[in-house]
């Protein structure tokens, strides 16, 4: 008589930030442990709290999250190493673990992928060589002993009007008023915003001593200063790029479907539509949302969607009801220093309305959502009610002892 084996679902997350985080502690809080192995790649131990980390470039100290501490208990495993590749089409992660020589490959059943997106240069000359990003932790280091060892009166220029600029200059306009900080915009300032949102964004910069330059697009960087494209040259000590975001680009160099700029296209239910056994969310999928509208790289887009794919995974594999799209806007929320902020209303489909709430009140407001964030990535299995179910899985006969075992999926 063949002995009969039930084979674990093998989980595999790339990426720890919001995403990656909030997906694995779900899919712990759904699933049994003696039905999967959840595994948790990623490249740092600690969460990174992303929205803040232009208080880190400004010498504000950040409360240490370890992945250890986090996932204690919870039967996620946590993988500290790098993912140099994927190959969906054998259903495997290729990474290399911190000052390893040699890489390892994961199998996997279903991935879900979450590597998030770095900063964009977008081609600009020089961009790279001279410019400071605030995408990651490392960037915001660099750029926090960087904008310590200037002295008064020197030049600080922000390239890119967007959340993340707006952010960055009003945020190191306060933290050090002595220094020239210019915010280079390539439309108008606040362009997205309600008239109401757009009248306060101007009052504060004006407030904080930022120069705005608007309808200036930069064509180049160089050391001590920026070209814009009309040739204008512009001093900076330091010039932050913030000029938009790239995926990661281990999914383009994949067989997986991509759009042009390298984020995986993926169904209703956040599952790639060239693959089925890979989700992808977060800032790497290209995902549509109300309106037909892709969502925004954001972490308010990021979290909803980290809930859905979590739910949905756990859904098909226990072979349950899958849950509805959810992820929608409500707000943008936008620190303006520590004592002022900026929360703008918006419709599902982001499109702003013409509330908006200002001052002390939106700068707390703002806190209470960051710190709501991070809560949720270090808590990940808390409040989420439990129901776990038996994974509905095929029984297989044990293989002989020289052949291959051969992965099932269940999905």
């Amino acid at each position: 008589m063949k002995a009969h084996t039930v084979q674990k679902h093998r989980i595999i997350v790339l990426g720890a930030g919001y995403t990656g985080a909030i997906a694995a502690g779900r899919l712990a809080k759904r699933l049994r442990r003696e039905d999967v192995d959840i595994t948790l790649v990623n490249a740092e131990p600690d969460f990174v709290e992303r929205v803040r980390l232009h208080q880190l470039a400004v010498g504000q100290e950040l409360r240490p999250r370890p992945f250890a501490e986090m996932f204690a208990g919870t039967g996620v495993e946590l993988r500290l190493a790098k993912v140099t590749a994927v190959d969906a089409d054998r259903r495997t992660v290729t990474v290399s673990a911190p000052n390893a020589a040699e890489t390892e490959e994961l199998p996997y059943d279903t991935l879900v992928y979450a590597l998030g997106s770095g900063w964009n240069t977008h081609g600009v000359p020089g961009t790279a060589e001279h410019a400071h990003d605030i995408t990651g932790r490392p960037g915001a280091l660099r750029l926090r002993d960087r904008l310590a060892g200037l002295g008064a009166g020197q030049a600080v220029v922000v390239v890119g009007a967007g959340l993340t600029g707006v952010e960055a200059a009003t945020e190191i306009a306060e933290a050090r008023p002595d220094l020239d900080v210019t915010l280079a915009a390539r439309g108008e300032l606040g362009d997205w915003l309600s008239p109401k949102g757009r009248a306060h964004l101007r009052k504060v910069a004006g407030k904080l001593g930022i120069t705005v330059r608007e309808h200036t697009a930069v064509g180049a960087v160089e050391a001590g200063h920026v070209v814009t494209a009309d040739g204008t040259a512009l001093p900076a000590a330091v010039t932050v790029w913030t000029a938009g975001f790239a995926v990661h680009p281990i999914a383009k160099a994949s067989t997986l479907e991509v759009t042009g700029t390298g984020q995986i296209v993926v169904d209703r239910s956040l599952r790639s539509v060239s693959h089925p056994d890979v989700y992808a969310i977060g800032d790497a999928a290209h995902a549509i949302g109300p309106g037909d509208k892709p969502l925004r790289m954001s972490c308010a887009s990021g979290v909803p969607v980290a809930w859905q794919a979590a739910d949905t995974i756990a859904a098909r594999l226990t072979g349950n009801k899958l849950p509805e799209p959810s992820a929608r806007y409500f707000n943008q929320c936008v620190s303006l220093g520590r004592k002022e902020g900026l929360i703008q209303y918006v419709t599902a489909d982001d499109r702003a309305v013409g509330a908006a709430l200002t001052g002390r009140l939106a700068a707390f407001y703002k806190e209470i959502v960051c710190k709501g964030a991070a809560w949720g990535v270090a808590n990940p299995t808390l409040g989420v009610p439990s129901r776990r179910r038996p994974v509905v899985a095929r029984e297989t006969a044990a293989p002989a002892p020289a052949a291959a075992p051969t992965p099932e999926t269940a999905s």
